[in-house]
């Protein structure tokens, strides 16, 4: 996968995010005149508002993770709300360090990682992310870890296997990115942890 096909990648998960978060506001904002209208909500209207604040924390999510970058930097209190949003009601909890600013390529790249994180973790579990001078590192930890070695080694390698499945995308792409940030991804693995650093 080369640097044009990345960018090209991203520029089709920024529109794809930038077009469905418009339509997922205005259900949010109808849900909130259906509220102010008198009536008692049911649970129907509950269902609904937890489906669309999941897909709206879902879509801020994807728009780091897959969309494209450019020079800014993400305040700390904009990426805890990202991640509190979309961990809202989960098993997987996310401990955010850095105090300062980031560069969103970096924010990205961590993005990325969580979600490898996330897919070693399936029964919940607690990740911490820290940066100490230029180095990132997540420290994933749970009682019981389930880890595709396959999909781990893919980060270590960059040799993407054929079958790699649409949930998966993140092992291909983040040693991608990674690279062309002049990083290299290494991973540690355990039998309670998983620890990424780039």
């Amino acid at each position: 996968m080369g640097h044009s096909t990345v960018n090209l990648a991203a520029l089709i998960g920024s529109r794809i995010c930038h077009d469905l978060i418009s339509p997922i506001g205005a259900i949010n904002n109808g849900l909130e005149l259906l509220g102010m209208s008198g009536g008692t909500p049911g649970p129907e209207i509950d269902l609904i508002q937890e489906s669309v604040g999941n897909a709206s924390a879902r879509i801020r999510f994807f728009r780091i993770a897959f969309g494209a970058t450019g020079e800014q930097m993400m305040g700390r209190a904009e990426v805890t709300s990202i991640l509190d949003d979309l961990m809202e009601g989960g098993r997987l909890t996310v401990a955010w360090g850095p105090i300062d600013p980031q560069p969103r390529e970096e924010v990205r790249m961590v993005f990325l990682a969580l979600q490898c994180l996330e897919n070693a973790m399936p029964y919940g579990g607690r990740i911490e992310v820290s940066r100490e001078d230029d180095l990132w590192l997540l420290h994933g930890q749970a009682d019981k870890l389930n880890v595709d070695e396959a999909l781990w080694n893919v980060l270590a390698t960059r040799d993407t296997p054929d079958d790699l499945r649409p949930a998966q995308v993140q092992f291909a792409l983040l040693p991608v990115v990674a690279n062309d940030g002049g990083r290299r991804v290494i991973t540690e693995i355990s039998d309670t942890y998983v620890k990424l650093r780039f």
